[in-house]
Order: structure tokens, then C-alpha cells, then sequence
């Protein structure tokens, strides 16, 4: 027997109005924002906030202003009633879906950028991204008033730029990184992965590949540089048809590390194109 789908709501105001009567009755609120076109990689983080607070709200927002000119912002998937489906097995009590005029009004003016974190990587690849990424999510945070919410470590460098507005503008909510869902030959679940033909499939998991091998490089002692440039290298005979980055970086600040063997509380991140796919991924090291 299925379960009903939780209630929607498009406005500040009613979002508000609801997260204010479970205040009221003295329960904790978590948030997982998203974009829709949800997977089992975003049910795993409502499951996560669900182990961390009583109700949960999860956002479906597609947002225009992450999006670069020449990106997917047209044909990124949509379904709302299929992500309603789903949330409606994982224990989700609230579905907040704005409307863009809803999250920016006529007349809206400001935007949130923070430097350093996300700058380097997605930040130089996507110029625009992460002032996009920041803005929508101080106002979801701003918006809901959660005592925590939930980010996939998929989009690991969004996660880090995310702990860091938090932590300058003194917003009141715990940030939480969910561990990336993987399918079975390793590949991180994405929204994009729809974009994927049959053939380019079986290849897309050889970017996780190449991360798995460039960390076992990286605890062999081999310079970070020499494993950066072997990594390209196997993306490129791979099929790849362009590779943003591989890179070795400091897990918290996202620092350049030096050429030599790499240092304790490392990552290893890398994003590349297949076909009309951009795929991400990361490891720790």
C-alpha cells in the first residue's frame, strides 16, 4: 500500500506558518534542499535528517541562477509528482516547491559570494555557480529557519562553500554531509546521469576509477603532481571528451597542495565531460 505524498507548499509564508507549528509542539526541523529529479543518493539524506531531527522539509527548486549560459537549465529534468512519490517512502513531512518568482521577486537585487573556498575547481570551471549556490541557499536556510540540513558530499566543494556562509553570516542551523550513494561499478548517483546513452554508461564510472587509483597512488607516496597528470591522462584514453580538473586539495579550505607527497586531510576531485554529460565526483584521501 502506497503512502500519500507529503504536502506541498509554494510560499514563504506557508512554509513558515508550518515549520512554526512544530516549533511550537517542540520538535527539531531538518532541510534537504534540492533540485528535483531526485534518486536514492537524495533519499539517503532525508534518511539522514530524519535520524537527526523530528520533521523534515525538502525543497524542490531548480535554480536559474546556478546555471551557466551554455549549461542545462532548460532540459534539467523535472517530475514533481515522481519526487513526491518518492519522498512519501523515506518519511518527508513537508515539500517546499517555490516558484522562481517566489525566491526572486521583482526587483530582487542581492546576490551572496564567498571567496576562497569557491573559487578554485567547480568555481573556476563554472564561473557564476557558486554565488548562485550560495544565494539560493542562505535564503532556504533563511526561509525555513531548520535546526539542521542535510548536503551530498557528491557536490563536495558546494558542501565546503556552504559550512563556510554559515559559519561568516552566523546562520543557526547545523550543516551535515551526507556520503555519496554509488551504483554498483562505483559511479556517484546524479540527476545528470539521465543524460548518459548506453554506451557512455559503462565509461562514466571510470571517473571514480581514476580517483580510487589516484588515492591509492597518493598513500603509496607518489607526488601529488605525477598522480594529478597520470589521472588526466587515463580520463582522456578513456573517452573523455574534455576534463575540467583533477586535483588534490586541502578537504577543508580547498587549498593547492604542493607538488610533493601528499599531506593528512586531503581530497582528490575531479570533473569531466562525457558526451553531454559533466560528471563529479570525490574521494578522501
Amino acid at each position: 500500500m502506497s503512502q500519500p505524498s507529503p504536502p506541498i507548499v509554494r510560499t514563504v509564508a506557508a512554509l513558515r506558518a508550518q515549520v512554526a507549528g512544530w516549533r511550537g509542539a517542540g520538535e527539531r526541523v531538518g532541510l534537504v534542499p534540492t533540485m528535483g529529479a531526485l534518486h536514492e543518493g537524495h533519499l539517503s539524506l532525508v534518511r539522514l535528517a530524519k535520524a537527526r531531527a523530528q520533521r523534515v522539509v525538502v525543497s524542490l527548486f531548480v535554480n536559474p541562477t546556478q546555471f551557466g549560459p551554455n549549461e542545462d537549465f532548460a532540459a534539467y529534468p523535472r517530475d514533481e509528482a515522481h519526487d513526491a512519490a518518492l519522498l512519501a517512502t523515506v518519511g518527508c513531512d513537508l515539500i517546499y516547491a517555490p516558484t522562481a518568482a517566489e525566491m526572486y521577486p521583482q526587483g530582487f537585487a542581492t546576490t551572496v559570494t564567498v571567496a576562497g573556498v569557491s573559487e578554485p575547481l567547480d568555481g573556476a570551471a563554472r564561473p557564476g555557480h557558486f554565488a548562485g549556490v550560495a544565494t539560493v541557499v542562505a535564503k532556504l536556510l533563511l526561509q525555513c529557519g531548520a535546526d539542521v540540513a542535510v548536503f551530498g558530499e557528491k557536490d563536495y566543494q558546494q558542501l565546503q562553500v556552504i559550512r563556510r556562509l554559515v559559519r561568516d553570516l552566523d546562520i543557526p542551523v547545523e550543516i551535515v554531509g551526507g556520503p555519496i550513494a554509488r551504483a554498483t561499478d562505483g559511479l556517484a548517483l546524479s540527476s545528470r546521469n539521465a543524460y548518459l546513452t548506453p554506451a557512455e554508461r559503462p565509461v562514466a564510472a571510470e571517473l571514480h576509477r581514476t580517483l580510487a587509483a589516484a588515492v591509492e597512488q597518493l598513500h603509496a607516496g607518489r607526488a601529488v603532481s605525477e598522480v594529478e597528470a597520470e589521472a588526466v591522462a587515463r580520463l582522456a584514453a578513456a573517452g573523455f571528451a574534455r576534463i575540467d580538473y583533477v586535483e588534490v586539495r586541502g578537504a577543508e579550505d580547498l587549498a593547492r597542495l604542493g607538488p610533493g607527497p601528499v599531506r593528512p586531510a586531503a581530497r582528490v576531485l575531479g570533473a569531466a565531460v562525457l558526451g553531454r554529460t559533466r560528471l563529479i565526483d570525490n574521494l578522501a584521501v
